[in-house]
């Protein structure tokens, strides 16, 4: 899922230093799917990673055994992100989509409507 938000406020930044920053971010989220239940070494070295810059947000979902890390795009790539969930020691069976696929619509019938 991408959207996008402002980092800063430009107007209250110096002229000189407004234009060295960018004034918006791409925010994207993945979710995985993994089997058991996280140790507490593999929480650690999950917390350990929202060290890492352009990681925005971590959330578990113990009932569906996801994860959803939510990242910056213009910092970070799918790949790394992955990269630095597998190295946690987290055992990913999985990557899901993180909106459903939309479901087909059904094409109008030929023949128009009945009078």
């Amino acid at each position: 899922m991408l959207s996008q938000s402002p980092l800063t406020n430009v107007s209250m930044m110096p002229k000189s230093l407004a234009s060295c920053y960018h004034l918006t971010m791409t925010t994207v989220e993945i979710l995985f799917r993994y089997t058991g239940q996280p140790s507490e070494a593999e929480t650690f070295a999950l917390a350990n990673a929202r060290e890492v810059y352009g990681i925005r947000r971590l959330s578990f979902d113990r009932n569906a055994s996801t994860l959803l890390v939510e990242y910056d795009a213009t910092r970070l790539n799918a790949a790394t992100v992955t990269q630095l969930v597998r190295r946690s020691g987290l055992q990913l069976i999985e990557e899901q989509p993180v909106l459903p696929p939309p479901t087909p619509v059904e094409p109008p019938s030929a023949a128009g409507p009945k009078v």
